[in-house]
């Protein structure tokens, strides 16, 4: 019977299923939703998370492959875990995968379907994932009901049963077991409600029942009880709960990094999941009071990507108790004495890169913390990697600061955003003016060739201008000068009232005198603005308004 065959198309077919019945009860769920935090959105969590494992199956271009398809799961998973309860179902997953794979295996790649006997290592290989992601699992949550799914499905193998037979008792056995649930977690009886994470696991087994046996058991709708108000002293005794939710991918550390960066996040707050993803990938969720510590905990031992913060409570933030110097301020990433005289004399703050070495997030988060304004308009100007960018700025916003990068790919464009800025403006209009200033800027730079080589324009030599725009090599000249002029001449085709050249170290001010009468003869009525910022690098930077 084809139909309780858990093959390649089954499995596909199931997490097609699983989206769509989340989808039916995702506010079911999240109105059962007290713990860890009562933040009602376990289910939305449960459904973004199993959306992401579906997308990633469906771009599996065969069925056959079972541990391929498992393995997609668990990596989409992952990647799109949200909250607490999604990176328990990432887990859940992996678990899935881990024993498929293992499996496999043991019978030297030729599985073309999972039978109960392996549905229940996958689910009992699940808890154990699971749990340890959570590092000590708490009675009564869904490891709880994912645990007692699993026994089922063993006993159900061991019987003779069949895998639908199986996934149906696992099933069975987790609405017991939810059931169960408040009699083993306070919170849960003191809001007269089952886990909302166990009950969105039901959710998927009974999915699987469905797929594999065309019908799933009709369980009831689970709601609160009604609950005797909360006595004002029990009110008052009452911890506050975390701020905010962190959520981010790391990569590029192992195991022992993993178990320390676990250890720190328990004692900064609560609620700390680490799933592996079977390689070098975890997924890292906390909840807490200071979002920035949590990221900088991360970039400590590893690499981040896909942070996330979410305010778990609704009220006044750092930002109104932290007692902030100024309500708003630009901080610009420059290089060059000149540079720095430049953009702090039009009244950014500014943070300038070490000799060779790029600006780091732990940099970038020191310098908005110093800055002491409430919301802070950045000017990365080209000299900090959007990974590090997106990461500090993330991590200042964890520490109240209202953090609005402006896309300035250079210190010409940086300038053009920086004249327009209002801080009596609101931080949206005045974000967008800027970056709208900084895009309008086009810009080029100017440097000399090192060596030998052909580039668009032709081949150059050593000593040999080049003029560069959106990373190619427009113009070739004999010197610095030539290069430029011809640069500017390519810039201005479009038109321009205003160019700025920021000429860097060891750049001769002849040049700057050269290219002002290049300007005056070849177009009028555009004015030459020259500064000596010293940069280092390209010998000059070119912009035109």
């Amino acid at each position: 019977m084809s139909a309780r065959r858990l093959d390649g198309p089954a499995l596909r077919a199931w997490a097609h299923t699983a989206v769509d019945d989340l989808i039916a009860h995702t506010d079911e769920i999240n109105r059962l939703n007290v713990f860890p935090v009562a933040d009602a959105d376990t289910g939305t969590n449960m459904l973004f998370t199993m959306r992401s494992a579906w997308a990633h199956v469906d771009a599996e271009p065969v069925d056959g492959d079972i541990p391929a398809l498992a393995s997609a799961l668990a990596a989409g998973a992952l990647q799109g875990a949200r909250g607490n309860s999604g990176v328990i179902l990432s887990q859940i997953l992996l678990g899935l995968a881990e024993a498929i794979t293992t499996g496999a295996a043991q019978r030297d790649g030729d599985l073309s379907v999972v039978d109960a006997a392996l549905l229940a290592a996958s689910l009992r290989h699940a808890a154990a994932l699971a749990g340890a992601s959570m590092g000590e699992p708490v009675p009564g949550t869904i490891v709880s009901v994912l645990e007692a799914a699993a026994g089922a499905a063993e006993r159900c193998a061991a019987e003779g049963g069949d895998v639908a037979d199986a996934a149906a008792a696992a099933g069975d056995a987790a609405a017991a077991a939810l059931d169960r649930t408040p009699e083993q977690l306070d919170v849960l009886a003191k809001a007269g409600v089952v886990d909302s994470g166990g009950r969105g696991l039901l959710v998927l087994l009974d999915a699987m029942t469905a797929t594999l046996a065309g019908h799933a058991p009709t369980r009831p709708v689970y709601t609160p009880a009604p609950q005797t108000p909360l006595a004002a002293t029990d009110l008052a005794g009452a911890e506050a709960p975390p701020q905010f939710e962190v959520m981010y991918l790391l990569t590029g550390c192992g195991a022992p990094a993993v178990e320390g960066l676990r250890a720190a996040l328990e004692q900064m707050g609560e609620s700390v999941a680490i799933a592996a993803s079977g390689s070098d990938q975890y997924s890292v969720h906390v909840h807490l009071d200071d979002a920035g510590a949590a990221v900088e905990a991360g970039l400590a031992v590893g690499t981040l990507n896909r942070i996330q913060i979410t305010a778990l409570t609704v009220g006044p933030g750092p930002r109104s108790t932290g007692g902030w110097a100024r309500e708003r301020a630009v901080l610009a990433v420059v290089d060059g004495d000149g540079g720095v005289e430049l953009f702090a004399g039009e009244g950014a703050h500014v943070l300038r890169p070490e000799a060779d070495e790029p600006i780091s997030a732990q940099q970038l988060l020191r310098a908005l913390i110093d800055v002491g304004a409430a919301q802070v308009m950045v000017l990365p100007n080209g000299y900090v990697a959007a990974e590090e960018l997106v990461a500090g700025c993330t991590a200042a916003i964890g520490r109240g600061i209202d953090v609005v990068p402006v896309p300035a790919g250079s210190m010409v464009q940086g300038l053009a955003a920086l004249a327009v800025h209002d801080g009596s403006r609101q931080a949206v209009d005045d974000g967008y003016t800027m970056a709208r200033a900084a895009a309008g800027a086009r810009h080029g730079t100017v440097r000399l060739a090192s060596e030998e080589a052909l580039t668009w324009a032709g081949a150059c030599k050593p000593g040999d201008g080049l003029g560069i725009a959106g990373d190619e090599v427009l113009i070739v000249g004999p010197d610095i000068t030539t290069a430029a002029a011809g640069l500017i001449d390519l810039l201005m085709v479009a038109g321009g009232e205003l160019i700025t050249v920021l000429t860097g170290d060891g750049v001769d001010g002849a040049v700057g005198e050269a290219l002002q009468a290049h300007v005056h003869r070849e177009h009028l009525g555009a004015e030459l603005v020259t500064y000596h910022t010293g940069h280092r690098g390209d010998a000059l930077l070119i912009g035109v308004e």
